[in-house]
């Protein structure tokens, strides 16, 4: 599988974004997919996740601002961000996995090559 992550950007506090993470190869319905961020001088933390049949589990930083979905007719997971605050500036990982619970501690069969989010106050 390999994972395309687009929909970074600069945008004001309070504002929204949606990233995509296009996928193409192996059998796009077999993958969980989670959403990773890494903010300067952090390391890299879990931010969201989706099941191969929908179900979603947020971290708490996120919930009720962040919001995932998939589509697997058309190969593509969204996140959409809504009320974007500064700390939410970092590079934004969509990765892909069989087995759910690893990807949930951060390891994952495929990874995207990330796009940048800059929230500014």
């Amino acid at each position: 599988v390999q994972l395309q992550a687009s929909g970074g950007g600069l945008v004001q506090a309070g504002g929204s974004l949606r990233l995509s993470c296009a996928a193409s190869g192996r059998t796009f319905s077999n993958y969980h997919i989670g959403w990773f961020r890494r903010a300067p001088g952090k390391e890299r933390e879990l931010v969201a996740t989706i099941s191969t049949y929908g179900s979603t589990v947020y971290v708490d930083f996120v919930k009720g601002r962040f919001t995932v979905s998939r589509d697997n007719a058309k190969n593509i997971v969204y996140q959409q961000m809504n009320s974007l605050q500064p700390e939410d500036t970092a590079v934004y990982y969509c990765a892909a996995a069989v087995n759910y619970s690893r990807l949930r501690t951060g390891v994952a069969d495929y990874w995207g090559q990330g796009t940048q989010v800059t929230v500014s106050s």
